[in-house]
């Protein structure tokens, strides 16, 4: 599998050193020079295939003989051990729960993928690896979980101070062994800029061997056109066009869609679902991409203003603005609709949102009402268990949330992590100092 860099096509790598480098050295992001089609034949058996076999299809499709058969089967049958269901909210409306891995978030699919590919890779290595990760919620948590105690790798996780939920800051803060939390008083770009800055310093990469977590690096993406596939197999019997609305940040999750529907997956249409942070609605309505400085939010995991996958969307769709327009709509929302609609679904369906689902929600009756497409099936994105939120929930349902054993454990966990300013000379110093 040979990938090239999206600020030159003429860059080019194969997956390891992809994996490896996270970002190219001249801070574009990788892409495959080709993405696979699947076999018609697995199409057409998709509906009686499990979701294991159809991640384990889409693996060797995608990474064919860079990785073994036998291991490659090995790493999905580790990763993938969790469903992910779609919930029918009404004749038109699924729900794709996302949030039944160990952190209860979409981002353990492409964390412990990721792990494994990567502990794979790594054998036989004499220096240790070191995983930068900037995280606006649940990449942390996932990525510190997927990670934990594996041989000859250390994660460092930024996140930032009082933007993320308790539950989110324990996840990422209190498992110790190979893994270190990084408080920074600042915001989440802030967070990403220092994490980028750290891969295209020469002299550090020289002493050391980085690599991200993060939706930059391409081995997170993999696994997440896994679920739409398995999603769309639930739905696939009623004929309809269908449709997935994504709930969006750094935009990985819409870029795994894309990539899906490239590789054949016939897919509709998809909407990107922003709240306050809004750059790829407005780039989407006007055809200008402005990045701005993260805005906090309820749905705190979308607070990204400048988000990194947006070139990758840029290469999927023809690297033009009505190109885009042609695969994917654009809604923004505010905290206060977040509030209602969730309000509104938990009266009307009995079914509780987390802000970030409760945004994707919005987005697919906005699409609704604008589009007119009374034939189309949505399916929203349900990214995370509104347990993970529950002071937040709980205020504005006014009822209880139970709280699943996995993150009850926490609530008693100590917290350790390093306090820090948004500074890339401060995180590079601490780096140095903890590295050596």
């Amino acid at each position: 599998m040979q990938l090239y860099s999206t600020n030159n096509p003429a860059l080019r790598t194969n997956l390891r050193e992809a994996i490896f480098q996270g970002l190219p050295v001249d801070n574009g992001l990788f892409m495959p020079v080709e993405i696979p089609v699947m076999p018609a034949e697995f199409s057409t058996h998709l509906k009686h295939l499990t979701f294991q076999e159809i991640a384990l299809g889409i693996a060797k499709t995608f990474i064919g003989e860079e990785i073994p058969d036998l291991e490659l089967e090995r790493i999905i049958t580790g990763a993938i051990t969790f469903p992910a269901p779609v919930i029918h909210l009404d004749d038109l409306t699924g729900i794709l729960e996302l949030f039944y891995g160990p952190t209860l978030a979409f981002k353990d699919f492409g964390a412990r993928f990721m792990a494994q590919v990567m502990a794979y890779f790594n054998m036989g290595e004499t220096q240790s690896l070191t995983i930068l990760v900037a995280t606006s919620g649940d990449t942390g948590g996932a990525v510190a979980a997927g990670f934990l105690k594996t041989p000859g790798i250390r994660v460092v996780i930024l996140y930032p101070s009082g933007q993320v939920s308790p539950i989110q800051e324990k996840q990422l803060t209190s498992l110790g062994h190979n893994i270190s939390a990084i408080e920074v008083h600042g915001t989440f770009d802030e967070c990403q800029s220092m994490v980028k800055q750290a891969f295209l310093d020469k002299e550090l990469r020289q002493l050391f061997r980085l690599s991200s977590a993060n939706s930059i690096n391409i081995s997170r993406l993999i696994p997440q056109v896994m679920y739409y596939w398995e999603g769309y197999k639930q739905v696939a019997y009623n004929n309809k066009p269908i449709v997935f609305s994504v709930p969006s940040g750094n935009f990985g999750n819409l870029t795994a869609g894309l990539i899906a529907r490239k590789m054949g997956l016939p897919v509709h249409h998809f909407i990107a679902a922003t709240n306050a942070n809004d750059t790829v609605p407005a780039y989407l309505s006007s055809g200008i991409f402005t990045p701005r400085p993260s805005i906090r939010t309820i749905s705190n995991a979308m607070d990204v203003g400048n988000p990194s996958n947006f070139a990758r969307m840029l290469h999927l769709c023809g690297s033009t603005w009505n190109m885009m327009q042609k695969h994917i709509s654009g809604f923004a929302f505010d905290d206060i609709q977040t509030r209602e609609a969730m309000q509104y679904v938990y009266s009307t369906h009995n079914y509780v949102f987390d802000p970030h689902g409760a945004v994707g929600y919005l987005a697919w009756k906005k699409y609704q009402e604008t589009i007119r497409n009374h034939d189309a099936f949505g399916i929203v994105l349900e990214t995370a268990h509104p347990a993970k939120f529950r002071e937040e929930v709980e205020t504005i349902l006014d009822t209880e949330i139970s709280m699943p054993s996995t993150l009850a454990r926490l609530q008693a966990a100590e917290k350790i992590d390093v306090p820090m300013q948004p500074l890339y000379t401060c995180f590079r110093n601490w780096l140095l100092e903890n590295l050596q």
